[in-house]
């Protein structure tokens, strides 16, 4: 039965989800800032396109706020800001290969979990076109904006979270599978990105880089091991505290460098009106872990799938359906792994969720 369940075709898992937001690969790195800007995506896919009558149009990559930011913090770009911001993202993109793959609508559930298990974050997937009046409606209205088309074609984005959560919702097909703890289908990795407490903010730039490639995170932890907290969820929580806004854009001053400064203002205003319209948003009862340990109720971020500030955590003895609909409820494809004394085990992901069921489907 669960062998037959993972035919089924990527179309189904693509129903309703809206035509992607792009760039060109000649874009800059400023037009990037304006489409994440406008965008209530983390992400806008790149593409290269041949725009001549029978040309094809590849998604080459995608970027996020985050990747920006790195890039504008290399030593050459912080000396000279404004030819940083007209570069081609085509430099921005990851040097990784692989992370964003093209699929076919017809293609299996199976095949798209061992392309995740291969390394790809992003399927991409044409969105299906019929004659049904509200599909072509949908074709006419966007035909003005070259924004979701490319060469007449719409596609959209299929996730590893999308795979989780399609598998989540018939997961009776592979019982007694999702009963057992992360720790006895050993799936906690070690190998984790991590950073001291008290280092520099300046030498977390690599590892966020590295856990931009990744699809990971960076865990904070002090000098004994106590896990204390999350470093990607701080950055995507709505924005750093205004007194650190201040000191960066006093340096900046200092540095004498206004066109750098014009854009962070930018950028942190963005951050402050997302985090605004995300205050009223009803409470999560789900864990979450403070500075001082403690588990807290912290309000969900919503808008722009913006996680929460807390990191999200588990125990090696968590079964694994409490992990997937832990990491489902909060939008992040891992969870951290800590001890009742907050000692960091390690790492879940969603890629070592797919590899359980994969390697669940061979015994069958």
């Amino acid at each position: 039965m669960a062998v037959s369940f993972l035919t089924h075709e990527l179309s189904e898992l693509c129903l309703g989800k809206p035509p992607l937001k792009s760039i060109s690969t000649s874009a800059t790195v400023i037009d990037a800032i304006e489409v994440l800007r406008s965008s209530n995506e983390s992400f806008v896919s790149v593409w290269n396109c041949d725009n001549s009558e029978f040309g094809r149009c590849e998604c080459v990559g995608k970027i996020c706020m985050v990747d920006v930011i790195v890039f504008l913090c290399k030593e050459e770009n912080l000396l000279c800001p404004s030819s940083a911001l007209k570069t081609p993202i085509s430099h921005v993109l990851p040097k990784v290969h692989g992370l964003v793959v093209h699929l076919e609508h017809s293609s299996s559930l199976l095949e798209a979990i061992d392309l995740i298990l291969q390394g790809a974050q992003n399927l991409v997937v044409p969105i299906l076109q019929t004659k049904r009046g509200g599909t072509l409606r949908r074709k006419q209205q966007q035909k003005s904006s070259t924004i979701n088309s490319h060469n007449g074609a719409e596609f959209c984005w299929l996730t590893q979270e999308d795979v989780i959560r399609f598998l989540l919702s018939s997961i009776g097909h592979f019982t007694p599978l999702p009963a057992r703890s992360i720790d006895a289908l050993d799936i906690i990795s070690s190998d984790v990105l991590a950073i001291d407490y008290y280092s520099p903010a300046s030498s977390a730039v690599e590892a966020i880089s590295k856990s931009l490639a990744q699809q990971m995170s960076v865990a904070i932890v002090d000098s004994d091991g106590t896990f204390v907290g999350d470093l990607m969820a701080y950055i995507d929580c709505g924005g750093p505290p205004e007194d650190l806004v201040r000191l960066v854009k006093t340096r900046l001053k200092e540095k004498n460098l206004e066109k750098l400064l014009q854009e962070f203002t930018i950028l942190t205003s963005s951050a402050g009106d997302v985090s605004a319209s995300s205050s009223s948003d009803e409470e999560s009862p789900a864990r979450s872990l403070t500075r001082s340990g403690k588990y807290a109720r912290s309000p969900s971020y919503s808008a722009r799938y913006v996680r929460k500030a807390e990191a999200i955590v588990c125990h090696p003895k968590s079964s694994l359906i409490a992990v997937m609909i832990q990491a489902i409820a909060h939008r992040v494809n891992y969870l951290w792994v800590i001890e009742d004394d907050c000692s960091l085990v390690g790492i879940v992901t969603f890629s070592n969720i797919l590899k359980v069921f994969r390697e669940h489907l061979e015994t069958i």
